[in-house]
Order: structure tokens, then sequence, then C-alpha cells
């Protein structure tokens, strides 16, 4: 099975209390806008790596690619 945006996003969102997620990609290679009140008072890279922790070994076995934008809601709303 070919792994699609919509996919990527459900494993997201089933791992991840999100309030806006985005995901675009063309089969290799993805993006992800990713809003997480979780995200409050992380750096970027702790971010980034409770995203792969949800994602798991999807991370290897599926998903190529993943360029990710991770922002809190008040963000989103400053920066869009």
């Amino acid at each position: 099975m070919s792994t699609t945006p919509a996919l990527i996003k459900s494993y997201i969102a089933s791992g991840l209390d999100c309030t806006h997620l985005e995901v675009q990609g063309d089969g290799q290679h993805f993006e992800a806008v990713i809003v997480s009140a979780a995200f409050a008072g992380k750096r970027s890279i702790q971010r980034h790596q409770a995203v792969y922790a949800v994602l798991g070994d999807r991370m290897r076995e599926e998903i190529h690619a993943l360029s990710m934008k991770t922002l809190t809601p008040e963000e989103f709303a400053n920066n869009g």
C-alpha cells in the first residue's frame, strides 16, 4: 500500500491532539503543518521528536521524507 498525505495525517491525528493539521506530498516526500498545544514550551527538536514518536516505525518503513512545521495554536494564529 502506498503512503498518502491522508494516511500520514490520520497517523499523526491518532497520536497527537492537533488543532490544525495539514499534510501534502507526492508519495515519497511529504510536508506537514502540525499545530498542537502539546508543543508549548518545547524547542523545535522536541516537537519533531514528539511527532516521530507518534509515527514510530512508519518513519523507517513507509515515510521516506517528512518536512514539518510544528507550531503551538498561538504561534499558528500569529504566524500561520
